[in-house]
């Protein structure tokens, strides 16, 4: 069996952390590890985690990739899976991870499931998995896992601040193909109830548009 470290970057998530912890519990009573990693959130995130029992490393940098780096860092599992704080992190997909048996070159996905009862969120999953099988990319939604192994020989995400998960599933593509796991991970549909699914959709296509012909992730992270 494989030990898995489940990382996961935060930043004012108070809102999410109890039954995040709760999940976590049951992980690390497994035998697998989960690394929480906190991008100097400005609220109750790392107080909470720690009346929980749970330790936080403080990511001396704010942004996804660069807590997800440094978690790799702190990380000893032999697959990291990098999960969003409001994603469901079930321990039958950590056990399904730990039962792989050859992980050197590995990586992948799950099936996506967004929270939330509306037609709208059935017609985007259909929409992100159609996607994600043609063109091999995956996104922080669809929480990405990779072998120790491989994440070091890419270097691991480039540190950028938008579009790090398109750009490591292109280096890791050129590698592999990626593994698609036959259980669902539940993700939250939050970003498009917040700010409504028409304009969410017609941002995020936008922002991959501008990233494709080249502008500066910098830039698009202000837009975002």
């Amino acid at each position: 069996m494989k030990k898995v470290s489940v990382i996961i970057p935060v930043y004012n998530e108070q809102e999410n952390i109890s039954a995040l912890a709760r999940q976590i519990k049951l992980i690390r009573r497994s035998g697998h590890e989960v690394v929480v990693v906190d991008g100097g959130s400005n609220d109750l995130t790392a107080a909470i985690f720690l009346s929980c029992g749970i330790a936080v490393e403080q990511c001396p940098q704010k942004g996804r990739a660069a807590q997800m780096n440094y978690g790799a860092s702190k990380a000893s599992g032999e697959l990291f899976w990098f999960v969003h704080a409001d994603t469901v992190i079930s321990l039958k997909c950590v056990l399904a991870l730990s039962e792989l048996v050859d992980t050197n070159l590995l990586w992948g996905r799950f099936q996506l499931k967004l929270s939330g009862q509306s037609l709208w969120f059935r017609i985007i999953e259909s929409f992100m998995e159609w996607r994600s099988s043609l063109t091999s990319i995956i996104t922080g939604d669809q929480a990405l896992f990779v072998s120790k192994i491989m994440f070091e020989k890419i270097g691991g995400y480039r540190d950028q601040p938008l579009m790090e998960d398109i750009e490591i599933s292109k280096q890791l593509k050129r590698i592999s193909k990626p593994k698609i796991m036959p259980l669902e991970i539940i993700s939250s549909s939050r970003r498009w109830q917040q700010k409504g699914v028409l304009r969410t959709i017609g941002l995020m296509w936008c922002l991959r548009l501008a990233y494709f012909l080249k502008v500066n992730p910098k830039s698009l992270a202000k837009w975002y």
